[in-house]
Parts: structure tokens; sequence; C-alpha cells
């Protein structure tokens, strides 16, 4: 299977008004940045899609792991890892989440 159709099987899509990004976020169940993360998009009403890469399966995570340095290149991978459209935000940073937010209109 293709990560970006593994992708579409393993990602929770969660719903929101502000629906105009195309955001995946790869999240550790556990960690307290990505709970923060998530709590930050959801206080804003902002759709996105998630995949807690702990609780997959290994090949799953290589699979994704692979994925992501193919497309983005040689990035330091952390999470939470967001993806906006083509941007990359690495770990919590709220105050990119709210340019990449203002960028994209509603």
């Amino acid at each position: 299977m293709d990560a970006e159709k593994l992708i579409e099987n393993l990602a929770v899509n969660v719903k929101g008004k502000k629906n105009n990004r195309e955001i995946l976020i790869f999240t550790l169940s556990t960690c307290q940045w990505c709970k923060k993360c998530k709590t930050w998009l959801n206080e804003r009403d902002v759709a996105y899609r998630y995949i807690d890469v702990d609780t997959i399966q290994y090949s799953q995570k290589s699979q994704l792991i692979d994925y992501i340095l193919n497309r983005f290149g040689d990035v330091r991978i952390s999470y939470p890892f967001m993806i906006c459209d083509n941007e990359v935000v690495i770990g919590y940073n709220p105050g990119k989440y709210e340019e990449l937010m203002k960028d994209g209109g509603n």
C-alpha cells in the first residue's frame, strides 16, 4: 500500500468550521505537546486529521517516515509534526499555527 493510501486509512478526521486548509498532524498519543496542538486546533474550530504514530504497526510507521522524508527532504522529525497544505511545522508552535490560519482566510 502506498503511503498516501495508508494515511487515508489511518488518519482520524476531526471536523471543524474552519476547513479551508489541508492539515495532517503526526502525533504521539501520550505527548503533552501533541495534545496541546490538538487542543489549540479544537478551540479554534479548525478541521484537521491526525495519526498517533505510537499506536500503529512498526512497518506503517516506517512507511510514514519514508513518506515525510521523500516529500519534505531531510527534515527533523519531532512531534507534533504538522503538515498544513505544503508547509511543515515541527513541534508545538502556536505562533506559527496562527500565522498559517491567517494566511488561509476563514
